[in-house]
């Protein structure tokens, strides 16, 4: 029986990639993706059917993955960082019956991004996502708000496209009702890939012209601080 795999790429280089993710690769048939994704293994694309779609494609994707698997050919739809988080997991589940589907983690942005600055994560964290194409911008506010009274380090996703320059300035705004202004900033472009860029900054002092949809990201809690050039925010242990 054919099965569907459901990939995350991690960063985008094969170094950064888990033994499973290349396995499952190596297995399929089929390889469905966004176009940017793809060329990102286009080294281990040999012999492979390859099927690619543009921005705004995910159901395509997943549509096509599901029927090449039910003509009988191991398929993988790829993601970059984790299928599970912001990816393809979740529609292919939701759209996927009578087929075998296994999903295979990969490094998230926020991870890679976090060991390149330090150890900005040691301690509780989230993730929010600052796109508000599937998500309404009032919903966004009040995850911001919530996450800035309860102290987390915050981890932001998609912080600044053509489209919406204006998310992150507001979602900044937001919390620093919430964290004080010399709270360290960790500024990652391209996590794991070429043409990587990395700044540590505070919160009021973020220059927003270097942030792009290929950047993530992490804000620190009231403890973080900056250690040469590296971000930390202790768990507690006693040093």
């Amino acid at each position: 029986m054919a099965k569907l795999y459901v990939v995350g790429l991690g960063p985008g280089g094969k170094d950064c990639m888990t033994s499973r993710a290349i396995e499952a690769i190596e297995k399929s048939k089929v390889i469905v993706g966004y176009k940017f994704y793809v060329d990102l293994i286009k080294d281990m694309l040999g012999g492979k059917e390859v099927i690619t779609t543009g921005m705004r494609g995910e159901i395509q994707r997943c549509q096509l993955a599901i029927e090449k698997v039910k003509h009988g050919l191991d398929t993988s739809i790829i993601s970059t960082g984790d299928a599970g988080l912001y990816g393809m997991a979740g529609p292919i589940l939701e759209l996927a019956e009578g087929i075998d589907v296994e999903v295979v983690p990969g490094v998230t942005s926020c991870f890679a991004a976090a060991a390149e600055l330090g150890a900005p994560i040691m301690h509780d964290f989230c993730s929010i996502s600052l796109s508000d194409l599937l998500t309404p911008w009032e919903v966004i506010e009040k995850r911001l708000e919530c996450a800035g009274a309860a102290d987390f380090s915050i981890a932001l996703y998609n912080p600044r496209s053509h489209g919406r320059p204006e998310n992150l300035k507001k979602a900044i705004d937001i919390l620093l009702k919430y964290k004080k202004p010399d709270t360290p900033v960790g500024i990652v472009k391209n996590a794991g890939r070429n043409g990587n860029q990395r700044v540590i900054t505070t919160i009021s002092n973020i220059e927003y012209e270097l942030v792009d949809m290929a950047t993530v990201l992490i804000i620190g809690n009231s403890a973080t601080y900056v250690k040469g050039d590296k971000m930390i925010t202790p768990r507690g242990y006693k040093i």
